[in-house]
């Protein structure tokens, strides 16, 4: 067993190393077989079926806009866009400024018509809305795009399905075009953010609080064939680099600005690079 010794000014804590156990789930590679993967996805499928908002960290619409911006600066142009997983459109009316022609793809229905209240409030006119999956998306694009994003949707793909919407992006992306992951958990930072590592009045108590908590939560999940974490897997950056190798894409990770405990996946080919 290995560990790790952290120190927060008035405490110190001795800590698992998480990133090894992967007890807050890692994709495939806490050990769940196929069987129990597709327990865990149909149980999401159910879960956001009828929601009508995109879990942001905050509703109101400053922080919204704070975080809409964000993302546009490491979208960096283009004209053409395809969100994927746009939930209820929170951040697609804020790109459609940004971009000539827009589509934005959510499974649920009743995300679909919160975003369709959005734009039409916002008098949106250059947004298309379609219903797909990961996997029955690709055949109804009508045409490549300069910008392909997804945000808060990778932590409920396992590492094999992140290899296919790579590769099924790269054939809708456009010469000198991106494909953006947002906000993907970081198996690092995530476990600690849960047990309140990183809040400002964080003591050993409320740690040992929290680990006790999540530990009753894991262990009924399990009796339950309920996901570990409702928030999904966690992918390590080395993991998601290796996909982008595969198909000749340079990678560059970046650190979310409202969310500690996750980061953003920036995809791309060099002038020089072959496509697969």
């Amino acid at each position: 067993m290995r560990y790790k010794l952290l120190n927060n000014n008035s405490f110190l804590i001795l800590w698992e190393d998480i990133e090894k156990s992967g007890i807050w789930g890692r994709g495939r590679m806490f050990g769940e077989s196929e069987k129990n993967v597709s327990k865990l996805k149909d149980f999401w499928v159910e879960f956001f079926a009828d929601r009508r908002d995109g879990g942001h960290r905050f509703s109101d619409e400053e922080f919204i806009s704070m975080e809409a911006r964000e993302k546009l600066f490491h979208l960096g142009g283009g004209k053409t866009l395809l969100d994927f997983g746009c939930g209820a459109g929170e951040l697609l009316v804020y790109y459609a400024p940004e971009y000539e022609q827009l589509v934005g793809v959510d499974f649920s229905a009743s995300m679909l018509d919160e975003a369709s209240k959005k734009i039409r409030e916002r008098k949106c006119g250059n947004i298309l809305l379609i219903q797909a999956d990961d996997k029955t998306v690709w055949d109804k694009l009508e045409y490549s795009f300069d910008r392909i994003t997804a945000a808060g949707v990778v932590q409920y793909l396992t590492l094999q399905e992140i290899d296919s919407f790579i590769f099924n992006a790269s054939n809708y992306l456009n010469k000198g075009g991106k494909i953006v992951l947002f906000d993907i958990l970081d198996p690092r930072l995530y476990p600690l953010w849960k047990i309140g590592l990183f809040s400002q009045d964080a003591n050993f108590l409320s740690i040992l609080r929290k680990i006790a908590f999540e530990f009753k939560v894991i262990l009924s999940a399990s009796l339950n064939s309920h996901p570990r974490d409702i928030l999904g897997f966690s992918h390590n950056p080395s993991e998601i680099k290796k996909i982008a190798d595969k198909y000749n894409f340079e990678i560059t990770f970046v650190k979310s600005m409202y969310y500690e405990y996750k980061y953003h996946a920036i995809i791309f080919r060099t002038s020089e690079a072959q496509e697969f």
